[in-house]
């Protein structure tokens, strides 16, 4: 997180020379510019996740009766398709969600379910309730008012007055709506007036609400991720689906009970082998199928992360095999991303494949050097990854000394070479937990088992496939399931089940035994070998368009039957196998072991043939048609399929950059003739395209295509589709129109590549100019072309140019981050503070002072300079305690305290603080310590801000000690702290004391510089000052003129002047010249 704050401050004397986030870690200092550049970064890489959507669905959950049903129809029938497509071509699903009057009694626990999960909850009244309505009302609107968005769809007619019920329950739903966000919508007109009231408040809500669309277009039609829209992630393509799907895994885990499984044991044994002594190989954390690996790595990570702050844990959970969470590029690319995150720009990450998996090792050596804390990367199932040992190949390397490593695996599918890593090996459960398990569901569930009964139990579980956590967990859930069969019944069946599979055969009958008919049973089995046969998973809305006759309320109780057998799971919207045994058991009991999988795969390619013909390509269509023809070995059809420009758009702009060479491979052409193959298609679809939507389309098509061949590394190949984008644009749009902008921004990225730089340069410029005055100067997209540019002079050893250029882009992306994240940020503090001070309640110790210290610090941040007061306080006082009072811990304290009360403006306070500060610091460090210069520089300033110059003369001659031993005499830096005195000096009137530091610092900035470098012009001007009030006016007026014959000289740039790549990068200060200077008569 500290690599921006590096990156604006390169070449500046060791009181600058760092960020203290990168020399004491985040949050240990009082400093908001960190935070605010920690948050840019995040921000600009890994996009929020909307958390309004459980699980990426809008789901609306409507409750009506038979007086409004028919605006509900005509919404269903007429609206609710247009709200569909618009979530869709976002990347998200969309969901209808409603119980039939008639039957709403009957499943309760599935209402309460939905509601949960409801993004939005409508209600539609007019003048009587049902009861049922009334129960739901009083869950979403009046216990739970701020829970999600509700809308009130109220129609009124004059002849038809409310019910007393229905009244009282409207005053209610006023009572309980203190926030007045319940949005009303009053309608005395048409039922299909009033559904189209409804559609248009939907719509504004799931926009702005539910997906921060704010200022989104209302008259749009294109919501397709072709429209060239996407998030501003510098140049690296990254998948909000991916990322999803990994924090679901995780919090699915963690919300799971592990008390009674006895994992305590296993987590101290963790704890112990992570703090041995470096180095220390990968950990292994072994176990038969359903031992509860994920559920305790899951468990170990989320207590780590409370004990552990300072710790950067990176996890990732594998799917199936198959799946895309089971890619080796892409976890491994999700893995260095997430690491450079904490750290600085991305700009660097390699899109190649094989690069990707090659470069892994040295980001991390590289980046662990600069981290305070340990890095923890989890891979659990890493078994199932297809070659593990090939693509993990750096695991068998040597790790840096604070990187940890653990792994789990299948005892049985474990690689030979890593059997002989440390090892945690999970044994079956106990008689004691086996029973614990058991009598925590059947207490879930009001049930008590005879004593008969338990002996049952005690006697099957005792071999080492009835007695592991799944197994024992289903077992729990099958008899207590109440589906078909008594208690008793249920449990002599599962007594006859000898191992996992055997189990989960067991449960789908059951489960197909209390289901009505055999329409439902069929449609059951069908849903179970869809799911089975796809890449990753399937959706409930593709679930309700395979089997139109299905009702959404009857695949709610099915799926919540299915997810308490431990069956089926929701994940990133998708409908997946919770555990690798359940899609066994599917596969070997309906599809014949697998070999009737062909016919499924085959209605899913219908399913999403259907959607391509119709011109609609999402997200799911380009997941799963590709990958569904290599699977049925059909090369034509997934060659066409390649062709189609939107799938491979797609597939591209979400980062599956690897899924996309792979599928060329298996067709069989190289890198050269897939270039051509998509060329001659572009040229094909052209000829169709006459619209100006189209020609938009068209240019966004040919765009991605450039970007994709420059990242196979043939900017030979890509300068063609590139310039032809260009074109486009240019033509159907404006030469001035940003998406103009994003041509010239791609075309100088090939230029980059080809080393041609200053044509680079002067197509960024281009495109800079273009956003500034179609954006303002202040946009996320003009951030990344001075990011580009900065980049581009730091490949020209012009790193001054670079530096201005990267703060002024720094600037830009901490105000939007605040714009777009600022909510977000505050809520990750409360989280961390939180967790922090469930930690402090324990003894006295230099830990515990450390914890209370960064709780101030996120309190600070937070603007509660109370509570940061409090805990800043107790930190100090506890550090003297348990350290003394001149340890340099306590010096970190006072500083933070003096900073706190500047802030106050108490600067007699926060002075006394930082001069303690500064004694310690001085005793205790070496003279060069950032943290010493740190201290120096912020109590010069305060000396500064309270007229105190003679008191900050001996601190600026000290910082000029410090650079001249650091740096040398002649370094720029030690001219700056020369011109940083003489400032001083002159503000004192000692102007013969100044003198000699100006020409001094002068001949070293021409000789480092250059004579015509803007800090040369800078020193002249202020050498001119000082000529002026020391009565010499014609040598004023000389040195005034040079200066301005430099000022005059330098290179235009749209961000300001461009300095050279050796200058302190402008902390001096700087003396008004009179203006204007008096002209000296000859």
């Amino acid at each position: 997180m500290g690599s921006m704050m590096h990156l604006q401050q390169t070449f500046r004397g060791p009181e600058f020379a760092h960020s203290l986030i990168d020399v004491e870690g985040p949050f240990a200092n009082v400093s908001r510019d960190d935070w605010d550049a920690a948050v840019a970064s995040l921000l600009q890489v890994s996009p929020h996740v909307p958390q309004a959507l459980w699980s990426n669905t809008v789901r609306c959950y409507f409750l009506f009766t038979q007086e409004t049903k028919d605006e509900l129809d005509i919404f269903m029938k007429k609206h609710s398709p247009k709200l569909r497509k618009m979530c869709e071509g976002l990347g998200h699903f969309y969901l209808n969600v409603y119980f039939p009057e008639s039957t709403a009694g009957s499943y309760a626990a599935e209402r309460k379910q939905e509601m949960e999960r409801s993004s939005v909850c409508v209600l539609l009244l007019k003048s009587t309730v049902t009861s049922s309505v009334v129960d739901d009302c009083e869950e979403a609107f009046v216990k739970n008012p701020e829970g999600h968005p509700l809308v009130l769809y109220l129609r009124t007619d004059q002849d038809q007055k409310l019910t007393a019920s229905s009244r009282k329950l409207l005053e209610r739903i006023n009572t309980a709506d203190k926030a007045g966000k319940v949005k009303v919508v009053d309608h005395c007109g048409s039922v299909e007036d009033g559904a189209k009231l409804l559609f248009a408040q939907l719509e504004s809500v799931i926009k702005q609400e539910l997906l921060g669309l704010e200022g989104a277009d209302d008259d749009s039609k294109d919501y397709g991720i072709d429209d060239g829209r996407e998030e501003d992630s510098g140049d690296v393509l990254w998948d909000l689906h991916d990322e999803q799907e990994q924090t679901e895994s995780y919090q699915q885990a963690c919300s799971s009970s592990s008390s009674q499984l006895g994992f305590q044991k296993y987590i101290d044994r963790l704890n112990d082998m992570i703090a041995a002594p470096p180095p220390t190989p990968p950990l292994l954390v072994s176990g038969g199928p359903g031992s509860g690996k994920s559920l305790l790595l899951s468990k170990w990570i989320e207590l780590q992360q409370k004990q552990s702050p300072n710790t950067l844990f990176l996890y990732h959970f594998v799917g199936r095999p198959l799946s895309t969470s089971s890619e080796p590029v892409l976890i491994i690319k999700r893995l260095t991303v997430k690491l450079l995150q904490h750290f600085w720009s991305i700009s660097g990450l390699s899109l190649e494949p094989s690069k990707i998996l090659e470069e892994f090792p040295r980001w991390l050596e590289r980046l662990s050097a600069r981290h305070q804390g340990n890095i923890i990367i989890i891979i659990d199932s890493i078994d199932q990854i297809q070659h593990a040992e090939r693509h993990m190949k750096w695991l068998i390397d040597p790790l840096p000394v604070n990187v940890r490593v653990v792994v789990s695996v299948n005892v049985e599918t474990c690689p030979q070479a890593w059997r002989l890593w440390p090892t945690l090996h999970l044994d079956p459960l106990s008689p004691k937990e086996v029973k614990s398990v058991v009598n925590a569901e059947c207490q879930s569930m009001e049930l008590k088992l005879t004593k008969e009964q338990e002996k049952k139990l005690e006697r099957h579980c005792r071999s080492g496939s009835t007695c592991n956590a799944l197994y024992v967990t289903l077992l729990a859930r099958v008899i207590t399931s109440r589906l078909c069969w008594s208690l008793e019944k249920s449990l002599d069946q599962c007594l006859q089940c000898q191992d996992i599979l055997s189990l989960y055969r067991l449960a789908q009958k059951m489960t197909l035994n209390s289901l009505r008919t055999d329409r439902e049973r069929h449609i059951l089995k069908e849903i179970l070998c869809l799911v089975c046969a796809s890449h990753n998973g399937v959706s409930e809305s593709e679930v309700l368009d395979l089997f139109p006759e299905m009702e959404l309320h009857v695949l709610s109780s099915l799926l919540f039957q299915l997810k308490n057998l431990c069956i089926l799971t929701l994940q990133c919207g998708l409908l997946r196998f919770q555990h690798l045994q359940a899609w066994e058991a599917v596969r070997s009991e309906f599809l014949g072991g697998g070999s009737n999988t062909s016919i499924y795969r085959e209605k899913l390619i219908h399913y999403f043939n259907q959607q391509l013909s119709q011109d609609h390509v999402t997200w799911r269509v380009a997941d799963e048609l590709p990958w569904l023809f290599q699977q049925q070995e059909d090369k034509t059809k997934l060659q066409l399929s390649l062709l189609n420009l939107f799938v491979s758009q797609n597939l591209y702009k979400r980062g599956h950059f690897s899924e996309l060479l792979v599928y060329w491979q298996y067709v069989g052409k190289d890198k050269s003739s897939m270039a051509t193959e998509y060329f001659d298609s572009l040229k094909h679809y052209e000829k169709s395209c006459e619209s100006e939507d189209g020609m938009t389309k068209l240019a966004n098509l040919y765009e991605t295509l450039g970007r994709f061949l420059k990242d196979l590394g043939l900017p030979s190949q890509a300068v063609a589709p590139l310039q032809r984008s260009l074109e486009i644009r240019e033509t159907s749009l404006d030469p001035d129109h940003p998406s103009v902008a994003r041509s010239l921004h791609q075309l100088a990225g090939v230029y980059v590549q080809w080393k041609k730089y200053g044509n680079a340069e002067q197509l960024y410029k281009q495109a800079l100019e273009i956003n500034e005055n179609a954006y303002g100067a202040e946009h996320a997209s003009v951030a990344r072309e001075l990011e580009s540019l900065a980049m581009l002079y730091q490949k020209q050893n012009k790193y001054e140019q670079a530096e201005k250029l990267r703060k002024r882009s720094v600037k830009i992306r901490q105000k939007t981050a605040r714009q777009k994240g600022h909510m977000y940020g505050f809520t990750l503090l409360r989280r961390r503070a939180l967790q922090l001070e469930e930690l402090t309640l324990g003894k006295d110790s230099a830990d515990c002072a450390k914890t209370l210290n960064e709780l101030g610090v996120l309190y600070y941040l937070q603007n509660n300079l109370d509570a940061a007061k409090v805990f800043l306080t107790r930190s100090l006082e506890m550090r003297q305690r348990v350290l003394g009072p001149d340890h340099p811990d306590c010096a970190q304290s006072l500083n933070n305290l003096a900073a706190l009360h500047t802030e106050r403006r108490e600067y007699e306070t926060a002075e006394d603080m930082y001069e303690r500060a500064l004694d310690i610091r001085k005793k205790a460090l070496s003279p060069d310590h950032p943290s010493l210069a740190y201290t120096l520089k912020h109590l010069a300033m305060l000396y500064k801000r309270r007229g105190k110059l003679e008191k900050a003369v001996p601190l600026y001659e000290l910082s000029l000690e410090i650079r001249e031993k650091s740096f040398g005499p002649k370094h720029p830096s030690v001219a700056t702290a020369l011109v940083n005195l003489a400032v001083i000096y002159c503000q004192l009137k000692k102007h013969s004391d100044a003198l000699p530091l100006y020409e001094r610092a002068l001949k070293v900035y021409e000789d480092s510089l250059g004579r015509s470098h803007p800090r040369v012009g800078e020193t002249l001007k202020n050498l001119a000052v000082l000529s002026y009030e020391e009565g010499d006016y014609e040598k004023a007026a000389e040195l005034y003129k040079r200066a301005m014959e430099i000022k005059e000289a330098e290179p235009s740039l749209v961000c300001g002047n461009a300095p050279s790549r050796h200058s302190s990068s402008g902390d001096t200060f700087s003396l008004k010249a009179p203006v204007p200077l008096p002209q000296v008569s000859r």
